[in-house]
């Protein structure tokens, strides 16, 4: 098969922080496939094309991109972040698992990417030194009985945490839960940081104690980072020690 895949992760929002790897792949690629506004990212250029779709046919994306490949196409499915961390990695190898066996001659590589959870980490300072967790709060694929248990773990195992999808339109309520479980696990002095599109011009960084959060600080742009019972400010930073007391 002539055809390759590359899943790439196209990092937190600025061009800057695109790796060579992954532009070099965009540069190669005959089509471009993923979510509407990733693969509106990737510039227009003669010999390209490009196949966009909406959030939740992640599968069907998938399978349309090892197929494309299987037909001599070379293809890149792009994802924000990285690919890996709640994108489109694990959806093409669920994809080639369920497919034709031929699928498995392809060339397939996955091009990690910059995720928003290292961006704003970085953003805030080290909020994330030390032992974390990372917990998607979407409901779409999986119980919000099942999220509560994992707040629950995180913050009673002493982890620090951050939450990518924290509140949408269509489950404003589920955040502000998340914040009651987090108090009741973590303490309300506790410190939570929300950063929105970081990396971009609407960027913006909030820090406060879980006491004095509320679930308007977050939308689906907002990455939030809790820290453990550790974590400190150091003027302007958040950071959590490596050291435990």
């Amino acid at each position: 098969m002539t055809g390759w895949v590359a899943v790439a992760g196209l990092g937190p929002g600025h061009d800057d922080l695109v790796t060579p790897e992954v532009q070099a792949a965009l540069g190669e690629a005959t089509d471009i496939v993923g979510y509407i506004p990733y693969v509106r990212r990737v510039p227009d250029r003669p010999g390209l094309t490009k196949h966009e779709s909406d959030n939740r046919v992640e599968l069907d994306r998938a399978a349309h991109a090892l197929q494309m490949a299987a037909e001599g196409a070379r293809v890149v499915v792009v994802s924000s972040g990285d690919p890996g961390v709640f994108a489109m990695a694990s959806a093409l190898f669920e994809a080639l698992d369920s497919g034709p066996r031929h699928w498995l001659d392809l060339d397939i590589r996955i091009l990690p990417g910059i995720t928003a959870m290292l961006a704003a980490a970085a953003r805030l300072g080290a909020p994330l030194g030390h032992d974390f967790a990372a917990i998607n709060l979407s409901d779409n694929l999986k119980p919000w009985s099942l999220i509560e248990t994992r707040l629950r773990a995180a913050g009673k195992a002493g982890f620090a945490m951050a939450f990518y999808n924290p509140r949408s339109r269509s489950r404003p309520h589920q955040f502000a839960r998340a914040l009651e479980i987090l108090r009741e696990a973590c303490g309300g002095e506790t410190l939570i940081s929300f950063a929105r599109a970081v990396s971009t011009q609407e960027e913006s960084i909030t820090t406060v104690p879980l006491n004095e959060a509320t679930p308007e600080m977050a939308d689906m742009r907002t990455m939030v980072i809790v820290g453990n019972r550790d974590t400190r400010r150091i003027g302007r930073f958040v950071y959590t020690p490596r050291s435990a007391p």
